[in-house]
């Protein structure tokens, strides 16, 4: 028999790649080495085993091949199954392996998985769960250690210092292991240039000023904002000048008090797709709630603010405004369709959303959120009509996907309309199940097209064909579709397509 090896290591198991694939092949050598050789390999570094195999690269490459008649390998053979199933992800590429006629071995089960032993499936399935189990067990000991680590010791735990101070050496790393390796604790000790600001906006803060007055005055007196005093770490931005968003930071980060703060914000996994979980998940950053932020029990580095200072503080930004001089805005919410995606032609911002006399627009008021006293040159204020965008976003769309469905809805509608459905749009939906699909523009796999939400004015019997607009740029899903026109019929569409390109989230 031909077999082909497959095994994975990620950053999170502290392994060297190369002795982590060592040791699984030889493990899977052992086990076929009477029945034949292994004639191909794929090994993915730096995975973790909570990716599903099609978005591992080596992984998805293995199942790409499986399908090939004319394939090198016979059966595929894995030095330990934990490192290669995660949860059900056994169930979910087992059946492929089945259909295919490729066979699976273990050193677990002492060679080939046979599809019919329930003992097989069992023991497989056994090794799924101990994998999950195995990396939350990880993920509680070391969150543990490290929430320890931060109360009691008060140690930095790494990430960018603050803005008005600099990391010092703290000496050896407690770890003999890694304190032989040369690594070594830091601790956050004040910089000379940049504490005497966080001083003086804490300063001008008590004493009156809002935070425009003050990135203001700290942009015409040439103080270098946090981008610009560390341009290597702020690669993604332009540090022209101080923004209102900098100087809100620096008056509620605690740690300017002297304590060391760690848990802030946490790693969450959110699904790719709820209507298909065996994409997996895709991590992301969230704000942890104050609540669970954790605090050294001692003042671990000198404070630049005390914490009367820093309490008054956060009482004078807990009244938003109240007391000031300043006027309140008032917020609507408005559902704008190229949310997120516009961006200023001049400095390279996303454009904010804003009604004006019942139109959308998409606005860049960059010298009103920056304090430019510096004379960038920056138009005051830039407006962009939506309805001026939507028409060429139309054509587009219709010429890009599917031209005749634009016909085929409007007479679903109509007809909807006319049966006096107490549902059209479900009506409409129903009717066009099965015939409305095609396939991605962007990756060429099959896509669904499904009515959401439609409107027309009162007293209509027929919406205008005119007024159909296509929706397929990202949007949250909660959202649902485009807000009700006032003088015309909008009816809105999701586009869901192959899950993998940018028209999926609409």
């Amino acid at each position: 028999m031909r077999f082909a090896f497959y095994g994975r290591v990620s950053t999170e198991d502290q392994q060297d790649p190369e002795a982590s694939r060592n040791w699984q092949r030889a493990r899977a050598q052992a086990l076929i080495e009477r029945h034949g050789p292994i004639t191909t390999e794929f090994f993915d570094v730096g995975q973790s085993r909570s990716i599903p195999w099609k978005r591992r690269p080596e992984a998805a490459r293995l199942l790409r091949e499986i399908r090939e008649p004319a394939r090198s390998f016979d059966a595929v053979v894995i030095g330990e199954p934990q490192r290669a199933f995660y949860g059900n992800q056994y169930g979910l590429t087992f059946p492929v392996f089945i259909h295919y006629r490729v066979g699976l071995w273990v050193p677990e089960v002492g060679g080939a998985v046979d599809p019919d032993s329930e003992a097989h499936d069992l023991v497989m399935s056994v090794f799924g769960g101990m994998s999950k189990g195995e990396r939350n067990r990880i993920k509680i000991r070391v969150r543990s250690a490290m929430a320890a680590q931060a109360s009691v010791e008060g140690r930095f735990l790494g990430g960018r210092p603050p803005y008005g101070y600099r990391l010092a050496d703290a000496g050896p790393h407690p770890h003999p292991g890694k304190a032989a390796e040369g690594r070594r604790l830091r601790r956050l000790e004040p910089d000379q240039d940049t504490a005497p600001t966080v001083r003086r906006i804490f300063h001008e803060y008590l004493n009156g000023r809002g935070i425009f007055a003050i990135a203001e005055g700290l942009t015409r007196d040439g103080i270098p904002s946090p981008s610009a005093a560390d341009p290597t770490r702020n690669r993604h931005r332009s540090g022209v000048a101080w923004s209102k968003g900098a100087v809100r930071v620096i008056l509620s980060n605690p740690r300017y008090t002297g304590r060391q703060v760690w848990n802030k914000q946490r790693k969450e996994e959110v699904l790719l797709d709820v209507e298909d979980v065996a994409l997996g998940h895709e991590t992301k950053m969230r704000w942890n709630d104050r609540d669970a932020w954790v605090f050294s029990r001692e003042i671990v580095h000198d404070p630049l603010v005390d914490l009367d200072t820093f309490e008054r503080a956060q009482q004078v930004a807990a009244a938003q405004g109240r007391g000031r001089d300043t006027r309140e805005r008032r917020r609507t919410r408005h559902r704008y369709v190229l949310r997120g995606l516009l961006r200023c032609g001049l400095c390279g911002r996303r454009m904010q959303g804003q009604q004006s006399r019942g139109v959308l627009f998409y606005r860049c008021r960059f010298p009103n959120e920056y304090g430019l006293a510096n004379k960038v040159e920056h138009p005051r204020n830039v407006y962009l009509a939506e309805r001026d965008l939507l028409g060429p976003l139309d054509d587009w769309l219709s010429r890009s996907f599917a031209p005749h469905r634009i016909s085929d809805t409007v007479d679903a509608l109509c007809a909807a309309q006319r049966e006096k459905e107490e549902d059209p749009v479900e009506t409409a939906a129903a009717r066009l199940v099965g015939s409305a699909t095609g396939r991605c523009v962007v990756t060429g796999r099959r896509w669904r097209l499904v009515p959401t939400r439609a409107w027309w004015p009162s007293g209509s019997r027929r919406p205008r064909r005119g007024a159909l607009r296509h929706s397929a740029v990202p949007r949250r899903r909660e959202r649902g579709g485009c807000g009700p026109a006032r003088s015309f019929t909008r009816f809105s569409r999701r586009w869901e397509t192959c899950g993998a390109c940018w028209v999926r989230r609409t």
